[in-house]
């Protein structure tokens, strides 16, 4: 028996060889057909060959090379290439990526055609790509190809670059223009991380990304590629956190432009903003503050009319694909006193309100601060926040970063604070922490700040009818006038309505 176990076992195994070898026999041999028919093709096939040289005959750049080879770097066929070059971008670990081989070829497919690129020895020291493709479909591929690798080589390129910082330094530059100055933008903040409702977060990421797509449709309604938003909220609810998470999708730099040194008589904002480049956000913060300026300029116009005339005039229109937002630190949170000529589309598109933190917003800080999903304190913490009491998420962040290394006492700290906030509110209730001025609708206008509502004038009425009796004559008509005096709240009452 044993024998012939052992035979099977031979003959099975030599029988997977032979079926093994069969497959892979039939493997190359369909490869060498599609080769063969590739090299019969392209000798009866016209084809058409178009360099893009780096440089051209002056020494300038050709935007297209880079472009083009930023796409071919892209291709998943590079990884099939008989050889390319590994490079690593040393920004992060393990990202590494493919460059062609020199007179190496890579191929790619559009609308049904077949396309190749071949990096092509340098002629004359200057480096170029072939772009090969049938004679045949060139009318009908050539351009929409190119400009479906520039589309796709400006995707590449935003979401490899580098954000930077730019502020306005105190001197001019060359030509008495005023003078940028950049740093290299590491604000981890994304718009995963930021503390906001879900579905408002979804609908600003939906925005942005319209935007970035928007050049054909913006120039087809004739109006300049921009956008601007107005984030408004108390300090530390986590705008300025946002403007870094908005700059991050977009890849776009930011320029902080100061307006107190303009209000000062520093740079000029027109010249500022002509000095900004494409791709970038505009960034002016506390503008609240900046429109209370009375200042006036060389030519007798108000701080205000500068600031409008910066924020949609002829010269904000000098560049495209700028993105500009405009920050608000009212302690209300709201934007009362603010002139409707700053806030109408056009000047202000997005306004977003950033309120004090609320419970979905802390389990959201939670989550990123301590790896919290759930916890058994937050039912407290929970009623906390239902109970009106509200602090900013900047004070919530870092009480969880003081106590990162005990979750149980980092929610006791939140839920202490809450109860303060609580107790402060009652005590003041003007400054309620909830980011806006709540009033109860049946106290009608007499339930704001001050508390003169009808019942507190009804009060007052009556004990100024009292000491109008006391300090009056004792004659008989005094019952008739404190008759009177009790007739006047009424009266009142009908003249402040509810």
């Amino acid at each position: 028996m044993i024998p012939i176990s052992l035979a099977s076992v031979v003959m099975a195994v030599v029988g997977g060889a032979v079926l093994l070898r069969i497959v892979l026999s039939f493997k190359t041999l369909v490869h060498c057909l599609g080769r063969w028919w590739r090299w019969v093709e392209e000798r009866t096939q016209a084809y058409q060959n178009f360099e893009i040289p780096r440089y051209s005959d002056c020494g300038q750049e050709n935007p297209l090379y880079r472009r083009a080879a930023a796409y071919v770097a892209a291709l998943p066929s590079l990884e099939d290439a008989a050889a390319a070059n590994l490079f690593s971008s040393g920004r992060k670990p393990n990202d590494f990526f493919l460059l062609l081989g020199p007179g190496h070829s890579a191929t790619d497919s559009f609308l049904g055609a077949r396309v190749s690129w071949t990096n092509a020895p340098c002629a004359g020291g200057v480096p170029r790509l072939v772009l090969r493709l049938r004679r045949q479909d060139r009318t009908r591929v050539l351009r929409p190809y190119l400009q479906h690798v520039e589309s796709v080589a400006d995707d590449l390129e935003l979401r490899r670059r580098e954000v930077r910082l730019f502020t306005s330094s105190v001197g001019a530059g060359d030509g008495g223009g005023p003078r940028w100055r950049s740093v290299l933008f590491t604000h981890p903040a994304t718009l995963d991380t930021v503390a906001m409702d879900p579905e408002l977060k979804a609908r600003i990421r939906a925005d942005l990304e319209s935007f970035l797509k928007g050049r054909a449709y913006y120039h087809r309604l004739g109006r300049v590629w921009r956008r601007s938003y107005l984030l408004h909220g108390r300090p530390g609810t986590g705008k300025s956190t946002f403007v870094a998470a908005m700059a991050k999708v977009l890849g776009y730099d930011i320029y902080d432009v100061d307006l107190s040194r303009v209000s000062a008589g520093g740079d000029d904002l027109k010249a500022l903003l002509l000095s900004t480049t494409p791709r970038s956000v505009i960034l002016v913060e506390d503008l609240d503050r900046h429109l209370k300026g009375k200042g006036v300029g060389e030519e007798g116009e108000s701080q205000l009319t500068r600031i409008l005339n910066f924020m949609d005039g002829i010269f904000s229109c000098c560049g495209e694909e700028r993105v500009m937002v405009f920050t608000m630190s009212s302690d209300g949170g709201g934007m009362e006193g603010v002139e409707p000529a700053v806030l109408r589309p056009g000047r202000l598109d997005v306004h977003i309100h950033f309120p004090l933190c609320d419970f979905t917003a802390f389990k959201t800080l939670a989550s990123s601060y301590l790896g919290l999903k759930d916890h058994k304190l937050y039912p407290q913490v929970e009623e906390g926040f239902h109970s009106g009491a509200r602090i900013s998420p900047a004070e919530v962040g870092e009480i969880m970063m003081a106590n990162r290394g005990s979750p149980n006492r980092a929610l006791k700290s939140v839920i202490s604070a809450l109860q303060q906030a609580s107790s402060n509110a009652g005590r003041n209730p003007s400054e309620s922490g909830s980011g806006r001025r709540w009033e109860d609708p049946a106290a009608g206008s007499g339930g704001g700040g001050l508390g003169f509502g009808k019942e507190s004038i009804k009060e007052f009425k009556k004990l100024y009818g009292m000491i109008k009796m006391k300090s009056g004559s004792k004659k008989e008509d005094a019952t008739p006038a404190a008759s009177a005096a009790s007739a006047t709240p009424d009266k009142l009452d009908k003249d402040h309505p509810h």
